[in-house]
C-alpha cells in the first residue's frame, strides 16, 4: 500500500492489513486502537500486543481508571506517524504490534477479576507475543504477574509509583490496589531485592526487602543515575514493569484516584524509562489512568507515551 493510499484509507484499526509502519489516518477521526495497530484477537504474526484491563473496583480513594484504556487509546493516536522521539529505532516498524481490546468481565463479581486477568494474559503469552496492558487500577497488575511468573519464573519489578502497594493482606478474597505486591511477594511470583520502586512518598515501614528510590532521591540524583541504579539492581534478571501513573506529580498527571503531591515530573519518567533500555524486560503496564479528574486529558497523554515507551523498551533488546 503506498503512503498515499495509506492517507485515504479510514479505520486502520480494522483495514489495516500490515501490522508494522505508522498510520497516517487524521488524529480526529476512526476507530482509536492504541497507536492505530489493528484490532485482532488472532496473535499470528505479532511480536507485542497490547490489552486493557478496565476494572477499578479495588480503589481506596476516586474510581474512573475503568475508563482509562480508552482514553490511553485515544490519546496514542497523537504518536501514530513518527517514530517515538530519542530512540534510534521505530518500534512500530521494527515489531508487528496488535490491539488485543479489552478484558470481558463480570462488573459484579470482583472476586473473580484477578483470575480472569491471569488468564487473559496467559492467552495473549501462549499465542507467542508479549503484553503490554493498559489499566485500570493497580490490583490488574497482580493477574499479570501471575501470568508471567508462569512462563518466566520469579520477577524482578520495577516501579514507578506514589505508593509501595506492599501493605500487609491475607485474605485471599479481598482484592486490593494497594496490596497487589504484598501479594505477589508472598506468593514468591516476584523477588524484591532484585526489585525497585521508584517515586514513593507515602509511608510504609514494612518494605518486604524492595530497593525502594523515593521520590525526594529522584530529585536529588537525577533520571539518568535513578535508571542506573534500577539497572543494578535488577540485573539481567527477567523484569516486569509496572507505571502508576500517580507516580508523576499531580501537576503533569491529575487524572487519577490517589494523587500525592511532590512527584515526578514528565521529563524526569521520560528520561528514566529512556535510561532503562537493556533490561530484560517480559512484560509491563500503565495503570491508574483516571480520566474523569482531567477534562484536558493530560493525565491519559502521559499514560499513552509511558506505554509507547514500555515498547520501545520490550524492542530495544530484540531487534
Amino acid at each position: 500500500m503506498s503512503l498515499e493510499e495509506a492517507k485515504r484509507q479510514i479505520d486502520h484499526a480494522f483495514t489495516r492489513e500490515d501490522l508494522k509502519g505508522p498510520s497516517f489516518e487524521n488524529v480526529f477521526a476512526g476507530a482509536p486502537s492504541f497507536l492505530r495497530r489493528k484490532y485482532t484477537k488472532d496473535l499470528r504474526g505479532v511480536d507485542i500486543a497490547v490489552t486493557g484491563l478496565p476494572f477499578d473496583q479495588a480503589v481506596t480513594n476516586r474510581p474512573g481508571t475503568r475508563l482509562g484504556p480508552r482514553a490511553i487509546r485515544e490519546a496514542s493516536l497523537l504518536q501514530t506517524m513518527d517514530k517515538p522521539y530519542g530512540w534510534d529505532f521505530d518500534v512500530m516498524s521494527a515489531f508487528a504490534i496488535a490491539d488485543y481490546g479489552d478484558m470481558a468481565f463480570d462488573y459484579a463479581m470482583p472476586s473473580e477479576v484477578p483470575a480472569r486477568i491471569e488468564a487473559h494474559i496467559e492467552g495473549i503469552l501462549d499465542q507467542g507475543a508479549a503484553c503490554i496492558a493498559l489499566g485500570g487500577d493497580h490490583s490488574v497488575t497482580l493477574g499479570a504477574l501471575r501470568a508471567h511468573a508462569k512462563r518466566y519464573g520469579p520477577l524482578s519489578v520495577i516501579q514507578f509509583d506514589a505508593h509501595t502497594d506492599t501493605w500487609a493482606d491475607d485474605d485471599a478474597a479481598r482484592v486490593d490496589h494497594g496490596t497487589f505486591l504484598y501479594t505477589a511477594a508472598k506468593e514468591g511470583i516476584v523477588v524484591p531485592e532484585r526489585s525497585v520502586q521508584i517515586g514513593i512518598r507515602t509511608d510504609n515501614p514494612d518494605t518486604l526487602g524492595f530497593n525502594i528510590i523515593d521520590a525526594r532521591e529522584v530529585q536529588a540524583i537525577g533520571s539518568e543515575a535513578v535508571a542506573q541504579k534500577a539497572r543494578d539492581i535488577v540485573g539481567a534478571h527477567p523484569c516486569y514493569l509496572t507505571f502508576d501513573i500517580d507516580c508523576l506529580d499531580p501537576a503533569y498527571a491529575p487524572g487519577t484516584g490517589t494523587p500525592v503531591w511532590g512527584g515526578m515530573t514528565s521529563h524526569q519518567a521520560a528520561v528514566a524509562l529512556r535510561a532503562l533500555a537493556g533490561i530484560d524486560l517480559k512484560g509491563g503496564d500503565v495503570v491508574e489512568v483516571s480520566p474523569p479528574f482531567d477534562t484536558a486529558g493530560i493525565t491519559a497523554v502521559a499514560g499513552a507515551h509511558v506505554a509507547t515507551e514500555l515498547l520501545s523498551l520490550w524492542g530495544y533488546t530484540r531487534l
